[in-house]
């Protein structure tokens, strides 16, 4: 009788650590996806910068910012907090995907960032990638030579 009851305690620790570690793991796949606690890392990171708009990679373990000033920024995921980076310009290299829905970055000055970042559709890599076309070259760069800056 002793036997069977340790069998049914040790059966139940089982299943109860096998729920906890599933609950665990569905959270962090949910906190992957939060815009909400991406926006306020960045605005803790870098207070006087505004956010227009941002795109979320298809895993969601990155996030593309466009700035209130045509400046381009990245969030990536890093469990529990996001890491925060402002792309200067000329300091990006950036090559398409074979699948059409994503690119490839290098950055110059922060190689920790460097990798593949596919979106849900190609729509929003398209718009992403001209945000860092945008800010793949300083603004004195950009001037033509009458000294307007030309549109786009």
């Amino acid at each position: 009788m002793a036997s069977i009851t340790w069998i049914v305690i040790i059966l139940l620790v089982v299943v109860f650590a096998y729920y906890s570690t599933r609950m665990a793991k569905q959270a962090d796949e949910d906190n992957l996806h939060d815009s909400g606690l991406a926006i306020v890392e960045f605005g803790r990171a870098f207070p006087n910068e505004a956010i227009r708009s941002l795109h979320t990679t298809e895993d969601g373990r990155a996030v593309f910012v466009r700035l209130h000033d045509n400046k381009a920024g990245l969030m990536r995921n890093m469990r529990s907090h996001y890491a925060c980076h402002v792309i200067e310009p000329g300091t990006v290299r950036v090559r398409d995907l074979a699948n059409g829905r994503g690119f490839a970055i290098e950055f110059l000055d922060a190689p920790f960032h460097n990798g593949e970042f596919t979106f849900a559709t190609p729509t929003e890599a398209a718009e992403v990638s001209l945000w860092l076309l945008g800010n793949y070259v300083s603004a004195a760069e950009r001037e033509a030579p009458g000294g307007a800056i030309p549109t786009v």
